[in-house]
């Protein structure tokens, strides 16, 4: 029996590279519906921000429900804005900031946008 049994080598994980070659982190899905479940198989716990977290993205943010395009304008927006903050004085872009950029982005379009529309994205991640 031990004949018969296939091995095989782990697969390995690939790079998600941009243009210049470089890996990249961070995915913003800011379409409806990103980390939520299929209804017709509750038990399955892969959605899509899980699915690109799982396939190499350090940190990804996506929405629990529906959202309106002008909202996820402001809040895409303003993340951006905070997470590319230090590269504006020649640093890098760190994953590790994702969360915080998009709570201060969700934070910072209070007066634009009611809260059961801000409290739609979420980070999975680093």
């Amino acid at each position: 029996m031990r004949g018969n049994v296939e091995t095989r080598k782990p697969r390995k994980r690939e790079n998600h590279e941009n243009r210049e070659g470089r890996r990249t982190s961070t995915a913003f899905l800011s379409t409806c519906h990103t980390a939520v479940g299929d209804e017709e198989t509750p038990d399955e716990v892969i959605h899509l921000a899980a699915g690109l977290q799982f396939s190499g993205f350090k940190s990804v943010i996506g929405t629990l429900w529906e959202v309106d395009d002008s909202v996820t304008q402001h809040v895409v927006e303003a993340f951006y804005k905070n997470m590319f903050k230090d590269l504006e004085n020649g640093g890098v872009m760190d994953c590790t900031k994702a969360a915080w950029a998009l709570n201060h982005a969700t934070h910072s379009v209070k007066t634009k946008v009611p809260l059961e529309q801000r409290m739609v994205f979420i980070h999975i991640g680093v």
